[in-house]
């Protein structure tokens, strides 16, 4: 896994996707040379409906008309612990425009991931995770694993690994200003 850290830094491209998938195994299309994930761009994003660490509903599709940044991250991945806190911050500036993070612990333990975020006092909600789920967002390897999908439901764009989290939020505020 730590190479597949290594080799993912921002956003994505055809050649790092096609890298990527050959490194991982993941299966490519030989007319278009994207793995499952690159797929999403520009797709509806996968709906699922979960509860939170604190037993409240998740539903993807009532979120349309807003932007969410959905984040796969576990506790044992230390650039999840470093993007959940900007993350947080990010939900406080821009939730009035219309944004919401969402995460999604892809630990085996509820009450692990539970402690991580009230150690990290994050704000926004927190779904557990399984295969099926990390499967529907083209196969969730390595983390963390972001999506940031328009108001419309698209995914519009897709960052793996540690991640410039400068250029992630310009692409935020761009997708709240409609751009």
């Amino acid at each position: 896994m730590k190479l597949v850290a290594w080799f993912w830094r921002g956003p994505i491209s055809k050649t790092r996707t096609f890298g990527f998938c050959l490194l991982t195994g993941a299966s490519v299309a030989a007319a278009s040379h994207a793995c499952p994930a690159q797929s999403l761009i520009g797709k509806q994003a996968p709906a699922f409906v979960r509860r939170d660490l604190h037993g409240h509903t998740i539903s993807l599709r009532s979120l349309r008309g807003k932007v969410v940044l959905l984040n796969f991250w576990a506790t044992w991945c230390g650039p999840c612990q470093t993007e959940m806190p900007v993350f947080d911050s990010w939900q406080r500036e821009y939730g009035p425009r219309g944004l919401q993070v969402i995460g999604i612990s892809m630990d085996d333990d509820q009450e692990t991931a539970r402690k991580l975020v009230e150690k990290l006092t994050i704000s926004y909600p927190v779904a557990m995770g399984d295969a099926g789920l990390g499967e529907r967002y083209g196969r969730v390897l390595g983390l963390p694993k972001t999506f940031l999908i328009g108001r419309d439901g698209k995914v519009q764009a897709r960052f793996q690994g540690e991640t410039d989290l400068k250029a992630m939020e310009a692409q935020i505020r761009a997708a709240l200003n409609g751009e």
